[in-house]
């Protein structure tokens, strides 16, 4: 008989790395163990992407600093081949990256950390000299005449007139904003007829800070000084002021990204969100350098919005473990429910669970018309799969004329598992009968519901992310539970009448 003394031993020694690699991560890095909002930390990263002509390079990039709401504690660049200086210009601090001769795609990496910090002190800088105005010629200055004279008739002040004439430009109506929009961007043209108005204004580039989000862009919108401070307007709202976390990044309003010896440039943003302790706050210690203190912390914030979502599925396995292993749930496919509670997250949990009923539930009804074909499996699979992308295709175009916007998120849902699933469903139902498709189809449902809930749990979300021994132990976990061999609970039912009163 094989000892199980080297199995026992390898569980020993990944729960006592895993959580060696968690505590000491906690007491020399100040990680907490739970998602206080003590420190909160938005980590954003600027991806700059251009073709190089073989000529000398210059790329400036307009970077943050502290503002209202936020204190720059950190900034640093990847850009490997590159020399790197942060310039402070009369028009805001700029990220400058030069190369005497580069050739083919670059990519830049721009990353900074800002606390958010309710007490930030940022001196307000009024504009120097006198408003000039826009030249404008032709048709585009009686257009723009004819939009200031109606916001002047229907304002008080700056403020009402500057959102006067954002709400012609949202008019859809208005053929004076279509023909100025046409020549140019309609921030700019905002800007331009307070110019005639000689009000100072500026186009300013925000970000709208949500964890995880990946390939953000700039949202532009506009700045005006009304005598005592700048005032900030949405210009596809109207809306004043600066809603919660909305970080300006281009706060100057000079461009946004300006390249010398290179073509097709582009900048995209990344953005997840950090809890940090009071330590690390002040100390700088996001980033770890030994293995000890291994983490993802120090891959691109694009590929860590990524990761954030994938170090969560560890506890959909485990949970699927547990249900099978120890309740007897009875789930079609092993690991299906765990990718369904991952489209889950992304749709949310109502949307998704009508979702996935109505897509299998098609998917069943015409799957039954094709077993009457007699298909070749592959053939069959094929037409499944291409059938699913048709479903998902119209719900989708249904849900968005009927007005719910919810139902956009349905395109999240993994086609292959759905298509597999739907296969082995209707074989199944042949084989077995409808009630047990119903046993199974409920159990994965329950179980990816049972999943959605840990990987949305704002703790489990914090330990896993944070803490990557934690996957260690979970793995320890599994391979004791592939070791059990007694009864489920489900099988207590089964055995009852043997019970003796």
């Amino acid at each position: 008989m094989t000892s199980r003394i080297p199995f026992y031993l390898l569980i020993s020694l990944l729960i006592i790395v895993g959580m060696g690699m968690s505590i000491y991560r906690h007491d020399v890095y100040g990680v907490p163990w739970t998602a206080g909002q003590k420190h909160q930390v938005w980590e954003v990263e600027a991806r700059v992407e251009f073709d190089a002509k073989g000529e000398p390079v210059k790329v400036s990039l307009a970077t943050p600093d502290t503002q209202q709401g936020f204190t720059l504690i950190n900034e640093n660049t990847s850009s490997p081949g590159y020399g790197f200086a942060l310039v402070n210009t009369d028009n805001g601090r700029r990220a400058e990256w030069t190369k005497r001769e580069a050739f083919g795609q670059q990519i830049l990496y721009f990353k900074n950390q800002m606390l958010v910090d309710e007490n930030a002190n940022v001196p307000t800088e009024p504009p120097l000299g006198a408003v000039t105005p826009v030249a404008l010629d032709g048709p585009i200055k009686t257009a723009a005449d004819a939009m200031l004279d109606q916001a002047r008739a229907r304002s008080a002040d700056n403020a009402t007139l500057t959102r006067e004439l954002i709400k012609q430009f949202n008019d859809k109506d208005s053929q004076n904003a279509a023909l100025i929009t046409k020549e140019m961007s309609k921030a700019n043209a905002i800007v331009a007829i307070l110019s005639l108005e000689g009000i100072h204004g500026r186009v300013v580039g925000a970000l709208q800070l949500e964890d995880g989000r990946r390939r953000q862009n700039i949202i532009p919108m506009v700045e005006i000084w009304n005598n005592t401070n700048w005032q900030l307007f949405n210009i596809e709202t109207g809306a004043e002021g600066s809603p919660d976390n909305l970080l300006l990044w281009n706060e100057k309003g000079m461009p946004l990204l300006e390249v010398m010896g290179g073509t097709n440039s582009q900048v995209s943003f990344s953005i997840i969100s950090q809890d940090i302790s009071p330590q690390q706050a002040t100390n700088e210690k996001i980033q770890a350098e030994s293995l000890l203190n291994f983490s993802i912390h120090s891959l691109p914030i694009e590929e860590q919005a990524m990761f954030k979502t994938i170090m969560l599925v560890p506890i959909g396995a485990l949970i699927v473990v547990l249900l099978r292993v120890l309740v007897g749930l009875k789930t079609s496919g092993t690991f299906m429910p765990v990718l369904i509670a991952v489209a889950f997250v992304q749709t949310q949990l109502v949307p998704g669970i009508v979702g996935f009923l109505l897509i299998v539930g098609t998917g069943l009804i015409i799957r039954s018309y094709l077993s009457r074909l007699n298909l070749l499996l592959v053939a069959r699979i094929s037409a499944v799969i291409i059938t699913v992308i048709m479903i998902i295709s119209v719900f989708t175009v249904v849900a968005f004329k009927i007005g719910l916007v919810e139902g956009l998120s349905i395109t999240f849902f993994p086609m292959i598992i759905l298509s597999w699933t739907i296969e082995r469903m209707s074989i199944l139902w042949e084989e077995e009968g409808a009630k047990e498709v119903i046993v199974q189809g409920g159990g994965s449902l329950l179980t990816a519901v049972l999943v959605y809930l840990a990987m949305t749990n704002e703790l489990v979300r914090h330990i896993t992310f944070n803490f990557i021994g934690i996957q260690l132990v979970i793995l320890a976990v599994i391979l004791m539970l592939g070791n059990y061999t007694g009864y489920r609970l489900s099988e207590l039912k089964r055995f009852k009448p043997l019970v003796k009163d």
